[in-house]
């Protein structure tokens, strides 16, 4: 797999949150350490999304926000 995106974090599915148009998509990227995707219905059944398989959340900004506690 060939991608522009600069951020490329490998993980297991843990969760799919299927919806009516979009489905909620948790990657384990590490024990405790979570990412969430929401991608179209059609494109999690298109890449055959299944809880426990191996999955990339591929992650392309054009911009970062940082914050802080006062």
């Amino acid at each position: 797999m060939k991608v522009s995106a600069r951020n490329c974090l490998s993980g297991t599915i843990k969760s799919i949150e299927v919806g009516m148009v979009n489905n909620e998509v948790v990657i384990e990227l590490a024990p405790g350490v979570e990412i969430t995707a929401v991608v179209t219905k059609t494109s999690a059944e298109r890449l055959g999304l299944t809880v426990g398989s191996s999955a990339y959340a591929l992650i392309k900004a054009t911009s970062v926000m940082v914050g802080v506690d006062d």
